[in-house]
């Protein structure tokens, strides 16, 4: 098994971050050098979480190894004592434990293979968060129509970006310049790099981790109160509507710019190129629209038009895409929160089944897998949905609530050492003693899983007005996607140090001479900078306590409500309004798929109430069009007028108007309007086929009875 667990969980991670960005990204539209930044991103970041609990039980074994080492060394006691000094020796200085024979653990990975690994994929990550991915980011965002513009864009942009982190780093690079115990190498400027990447990760870990405490517990435990979440759901709906509404007038605007910028620049402008690029960016009616209008046949003049400078036309093919992207996304998450909607009323309506079936309002069309069709009936689906499901969300609640409250513990309390404070480091203490390296593994991973999990749900639901924004189903725009890899990228290492000072397994907070593990080794020694090492990095994770007192509190949600943006607050007149708008706006789409569907039950009926007739209807339609063939066959021996078909005679004449006629009306197309004549007939049926109607030849009159009144 040595390096098998290592391969497996490589290739496992692989899966999942691939998986979770299809979930977000849409792979087809997309940049290939977008989905390939932001799946490395992820992939390294989960990496991280996935491989540590590995290098810990390795480092956990080495130390033992080293335990043994140094009690073989020990020298023995001398037979010339007597007994009596011996016996003050040993109750001067206590005696060293004998360890216990170490066993190797399954997961173990050779020497030389973790530092190699480390160093690649931090490294990695740290290029692709301050160097590749802004470049990226806003390369994919620019609205450039060559390589060259984009480049230039993006260079612009980032300049700004890259000057903050330089004078960061310069920052610490003039403190160890001018300390006199300090000399300045390779390794301590690796080390200042470090420190002041993590420095920053570190600040905003805390931030985002002191919500994701509170809210995940508190989001599982809304869950199981469907009422309150029905009422959450209906306050969604009404702010959706409203940004709906407004992603479609903005592409409107966007559109109605690009209707006329194509209209003024004709086929063979210089600029002609860069209107098709843009009109590839539209949506197909829109694009259908315009191309009706298109007069490209004129050339374009200099001296009589004004055209938009390629300055303008970069600026609009910008705004193009973000309108695009933002209508599509607002439009599948309307539908989105529609279903679930609908879903949590049928939730409340089948409650109070004596049958015990769940019910839908509207049963889905698509066709269930054998396994939703054989295990997940409408009783199993009942009981899940009506009952067991509330009360796995509330123990899964309060599960969770004990694990944040662990968590806030140990961070306040992780740097004492003696006593151990620290919950998480007497759990891991406990099992190194008795060599449990399964149950060391199992609990760093669930350790790691849940941070990672509070500070990435928190990076997956902020929102920063509508240029940050993680929709999943495909709706995530180039922007995001890379805004979200470059975030994990900083986050991630923090998060892992700030675990293994959670176990006392970092001899920089600790201060503890034990095996260092290969990540902590990667990362230089921290002591460089004794301020950040025994000051931010001890203290500052306090600030967790007061965090989460103000998300409980929810200040941040009310804040934002007295500011003007809408946040779901319980005893808040401007939340009861929406609330009701949202309930209004369900009913409304309720109604208007209940027609739709009730129409198509119409239709089904009347194709197999009145298909045989209709089929006989065509069939006598096709014998009298022959026997009228026949009879313009021999009449054109003798006249050379031309007569009427008989069935374009049928169709705005009626011979008989029983049953099957009327049926048969309904089942045909309309017949589309003649635009050429003075008076155009509601209904075409009911025209008078002995009026004759200007406009027409005389060849293609309806009438029989007046076909030779000019001669």
């Amino acid at each position: 098994m040595s390096g098998a667990a290592l391969g497996i969980e490589i290739v496992v991670v692989f899966v999942l971050a691939l998986f979770l960005l299809h979930r977000y990204a849409d792979f087809r539209k997309q940049q290939r050098m977008v989905l390939f930044g932001t799946l490395l991103a992820w992939y390294l970041c989960f990496l991280i979480v996935f491989i540590l609990p590995l290098d810990i039980s390795t480092t956990i074994y080495k130390q033992c190894k080293i335990d043994q080492e140094e009690h073989s060394t020990v020298p023995p006691v001398s037979p010339l004592l007597s007994n009596q000094t011996a016996r003050n020796s040993t109750m001067a200085t206590p005696t060293k434990s004998v360890p216990k024979a170490c066993y190797k653990p399954w997961s173990y990975i050779p020497d030389g293979i973790m530092p190699v690994f480390w160093r690649v994929v931090y490294w990695t990550s740290q290029c692709l968060t301050w160097l590749l991915l802004p470049f990226m980011q806003s390369y994919a965002r620019s609205g450039g129509f060559s390589i060259t513009g984009k480049i230039k864009t993006a260079l612009i942009e980032n300049a700004i970006y890259y000057g903050t982190y330089l004078l960061i780093f310069g920052s610490l690079l003039i403190y160890v310049a001018i300390h006199p115990q300090l000399k300045l190498s390779w390794y301590e400027l690796q080390t200042i790099g470090i420190t002041a990447a993590n420095t920053w990760g570190l600040f905003l870990l805390v931030l985002l981790l002191g919500y994701g405490l509170v809210e995940i517990p508190r989001s599982y435990w809304n869950a199981s109160r469907r009422g309150h979440l029905l009422i959450k759901t209906y306050f969604k709906a009404a702010k959706l509507m409203t940004e709906k509404a407004d992603a479609e007038e903005n592409l409107e605007d966007v559109m109605e710019e690009v209707r006329k910028v194509q209209e003024s620049i004709k086929y063979n402008h210089p600029f002609r190129k860069y209107i098709d690029t843009i009109l590839r960016k539209c949506p197909v009616d829109y694009q259908e629209k315009m191309g009706r209008n298109m007069d490209d046949y004129e050339d374009f003049d200099d001296k009589q038009n004004t055209y938009p400078s390629e300055k303008s036309l970069v600026k609009l093919h910008k705004q193009v895409i973000y309108a695009v992207q933002r209508h599509n996304r607002t439009r599948v998450q309307w539908q989105i929160l529609l279903q679930q909607a609908i879903h949590l009323e049928d939730v409340a309506k089948n409650e109070t089944s004596s049958t015990h079936q769940f019910v839908h309002s509207f049963p889905s069309t698509e066709p269930t897998c054998w396994l939703g069709r054989y295990l997940y009936t409408p009783t199993v689906e009942w009981f899940w949905e009506c009952l067991l499901r509330q009360w796995f969300y509330r123990l899964l609640a309060v599960f969770l609530s004990l694990f944040s409250v662990a968590v806030v513990w140990s961070e306040c309390t992780f740097f004492s050492t003696k006593p151990v404070l620290s919950l998480f480091a007497v759990f891991i203490q406990l099992a190194e003693r008795d060599y449990n390296y399964l149950y060391i593994e199992m609990a760093c991973f669930i350790t790691i899983f849940f941070l990672c999990t509070c500070v990435y749900s928190t990076v997956f639901r902020i929102r920063v007005f509508n240029y940050y924004y993680l929709a999943s189903h495909h709706q995530t725009d180039a922007y995001s996607l890379q805004f979200s890899g470059m975030l994990f990228c900083r986050l991630t290492p923090p998060l892992c140090l700030n675990f293994l000072g959670l176990i006392h397994m970092d001899s920089a907070i600790s201060h503890q001479q034990k095996e260092q593990t290969a990540y902590t080794s990667i990362m230089g020694s921290m002591r460089v900078l004794s301020f950040i090492a025994d000051g931010f990095y001890i203290y500052y994770p306090m600030l967790i306590l007061l965090l989460c007192i103000a998300t409980y509190f929810s200040l941040g949600t009310r804040c934002l409500n007295l500011l003007g943006f809408q946040q779901f607050v319980g005893d808040n007149e401007m939340t009861s309004d929406l609330i009701d708008e949202g309930k209004e706006l369900i009913r409304r789409e309720k109604r208007k798929r209940q027609r739709i569907e009730d129409g198509e039950n119409r239709r089904r009926d009347w194709r197999e109430r009145y298909g045989n007739t209709r089929d006989d209807h065509t069939t006598r339609n096709r014998g009298r069009n022959e026997a009228a063939e026949m009879t313009e066959t021999n009449y054109s021996d003798s006249a050379p007028v031309p007569i009427p078909n008989p069935s374009r005679q049928a169709k705005y004449s009626r011979t008989g108007r029983g049953p099957e006629r009327d049926s048969i009306e309904l089942l045909q197309d309309a017949e589309p309007l003649d635009y050429n004549a003075e008076t155009i007939s509601d209904d075409p049926l009911e025209a008078d086929p002995t009026r004759h109607v200007p406009g027409r030849y005389l060849s293609m009159s309806s009438s029989r009875s007046r076909i030779f009144d000019d001669v």
